[in-house]
């Protein structure tokens, strides 16, 4: 498989960031994150990298087989998993499932003979191939259960966009200077877009779009390295990884307008916090010494017990950044998301 890629390296790091007013929630001052399960999608040497859940306990996720094959799969509530999600499409052995909402809808992505990123949706049984129009590669990263979704599409001008459709209107955006911009999940209330974008030097930083529109950005505290956010629920409750100044990446807990909680599975050299539903269960993924990847579903009790940002807290940016598509469809070379 060769698809045109920029392999993107993310080592996420802690990072706080104030929210308006409205959508913060008040956090109680006790609680956990626990783990209730690891998992492994079926067979010998697979990496298990899930990417979201919904409220009936279901994950989606992709695999990378022994022979480096990526395939999309979902876990379901009971512990059962499905057969490989395989898009018609995909004649390089690379399909990813991103994204699922309560009715088992599925949102992902695939690398046809073109080298490039297409986005699906998966619902009983049935494929729908997707592309954001005028674009040349696109990736579909979350979907929530009205059937809006998000994720990044390239127009062939060699910035990589972010994008939200809901209602049926696509809207897209960048951070400026970005060379990438990513929306991995809006919510239900569509008061939040979560995601990161990669700077001109190379490293990603933590981001999110208000009901505005407005991008709030950088998502760093003092001492960071890189940052990445990945899911929310209705709660507003946002979960991601960082990376401390050591290189060491651990699963982040947040709440706003500045508090955080840092998560490790026991044992792990690496753990990512990919999704979290609104009762709390989250999933994600760790890394064991040998370093293989594995699976994991963890329930928060209570509210973590966070830490207010002070003064650790950089400047960030707010800036209403919505921009039309552009339809000029020429070539580009393929991005590969952070999962």
């Amino acid at each position: 498989m060769k698809p045109k890629q920029i392999l993107i390296s993310i080592l996420a790091v802690l990072f706080l960031f104030p929210l308006i007013g409205t959508f913060a929630e008040q956090a109680a001052n006790s609680g956990s994150i626990e783990v209730i399960t690891t998992f492994d999608y079926p067979g010998t040497g697979n990496l298990t990298l899930p990417q979201k859940i919904n409220e009936r306990g279901d994950v989606v996720g992709v695999f990378v087989d022994s022979n480096a094959v990526t395939r999309g799969f979902v876990r379901f509530s009971d512990g059962s998993f499905s057969a490989p999600i395989v898009d018609p499409n995909d004649t390089v052995g690379f399909t990813e499932g991103r994204g699922i909402n309560n009715s088992r809808t599925v949102a992902g992505d695939y690398v046809a003979s073109d080298g490039n990123h297409h986005g699906f949706f998966l619902a009983g049984g049935t494929f729908t191939e997707y592309d954001v129009p005028g674009a040349v590669s696109t990736s579909v990263l979350g979907i929530n259960d009205v059937a809006d979704f998000t994720g990044s599409f390239s127009d062939g001008s060699g910035i990589f966009q972010g994008y939200v459709s809901v209602g049926g209107t696509i809207t897209s955006f960048s951070v400026p200077g970005a060379l990438l911009t990513l929306a991995y999940e809006i919510n239900n209330s569509n008061q939040l877009v979560v995601g990161y974008y990669v700077n001109s030097s190379g490293i990603p930083h933590g981001y999110f779009r208000d009901a505005n529109g407005a991008l709030h950005f950088p998502i760093d505290p003092s001492g960071s390295v890189t940052s990445v956010l990945f899911g929310l629920n209705d709660k507003n409750w946002v979960v991601g990884r960082y990376a401390d100044s050591s290189g060491v990446t651990h699963g982040l807990f947040f709440i706003p307008p500045n508090n955080f909680f840092t998560f490790d599975v026991p044992g792990s050299t690496f753990t990512s916090l990919n999704d979290i539903n609104d009762q709390g269960l989250i999933c994600g993924r760790y890394v064991d010494a040998s370093g293989s990847s594995h699976g994991f579903i963890a329930r928060v009790r209570g509210t973590p017990p966070t830490k207010e940002a002070g003064t650790e807290m950089k400047p960030y940016n707010s800036r209403s950044l919505a921009t039309p598509l552009n339809p000029s469809p020429s070539a580009w070379g393929g991005a590969m998301p952070a999962r």
